[in-house]
């Protein structure tokens, strides 16, 4: 029986890399199904993306032995993701939950591929929602003089629900730099605006105020920069001078939920690589 893998790297460009690891793949007899690479001239940085099924008797440790040579040559920074595995979301979400339900639907179709572990709120509104789809539930409010407690029993969860991804689905909450510095490159979060504008309360009345032509949606892992990690989605939607406050945000709803679904899909698959405060994204 066949297994699929995928294999990520990064390190400083030289000549040879792609060889060195297609050449270990073909003599282990893995068949490479997807292949997506980028050099970026900027920093010197190489990046790389393989989808391959190896054959029968070829495991994870065989694939690791065969890809050591390469990996200590170029001093890459690899990850092997075994694709039988599921991965498993832990999904914070406030009031607004329609982000949240996107991603169950998503999940529930099949174009989602992973289960949501838990699902984490500082309000009760999402509880029928969990009960109905059979997810845990569980209420965390905030305390704003203790914050810390809060998010420590966030990492606990994440920690004992085995979850790979930690997704903010309009979660209204700023996570303290601890919090995001420990899970670095595992929270994603989705932001009400195409660019980092618009902050802090009622974002959709404020681009009303400006007479906006564009709204739009950015999702992006969270850093202790409010709203300024590394990009992953965005979408935009066209709006008029005739729409009231209230249709902006109904129109923000849809596009939230699209882009941030359309992130956790490209982190899922390990389409996402970290390239300093940017990110390259294989389609």
């Amino acid at each position: 029986m066949t297994s699929n893998f995928i294999f990520t790297l990064s390190c400083a460009d030289r000549p040879g890399i792609v060889a060195a690891v297609t050449t270990e793949l073909a003599a282990l007899g893995a068949n490479i199904a997807e292949s997506n690479q980028f050099w970026d001239r900027e920093t010197g940085m190489f990046f790389m993306r393989i989808a391959f099924t190896a054959p029968e008797g070829v495991g994870r440790d065989r694939l690791e032995r065969a890809l050591r040579p390469a990996i200590e040559r170029f001093a890459m920074r690899t990850q092997l993701i075994d694709r039988a595995r599921r991965k498993k979301l832990l999904v914070m979400v406030s009031k607004f939950d329609h982000a949240l339900l996107h991603l169950l639907y998503q999940i529930r179709v099949g174009w989602l591929d992973c289960e949501v572990a838990a699902i984490v709120s500082n309000h009760d509104d999402s509880r029928a929602t969990a009960e109905y789809e059979r997810i845990p539930f569980h209420l965390l409010p905030v305390d704003k003089a203790d914050k810390a407690a809060q998010e420590e029993q966030v990492l606990k969860l994440f920690q004992q629900s085995g979850a790979d991804l930690v997704v903010l689905a309009r979660y209204m909450q700023i996570l303290s730099d601890r919090f995001a510095t420990r899970l670095y490159g595992q929270i994603i979060n989705i932001h009400h605006s195409f660019l980092p504008s618009f902050k802090g309360a009622k974002p959709y009345h404020q681009a009303h105020e400006r007479g906006v032509k564009i709204i739009g949606a950015t999702a992006h892992y969270v850093t202790p920069e409010l709203d300024e990690g590394p990009i992953i989605e965005q979408d935009v939607g066209r709006v008029t001078h005739a729409m009231t406050p209230d249709d902006l945000i109904a129109a923000g709803r849809d596009i939230e939920s699209r882009v941030l679904a359309r992130a956790v899909k490209l982190h899922l698959e390990n389409r996402v690589m970290l390239n300093g405060r940017k990110t390259v994204v294989f389609g």
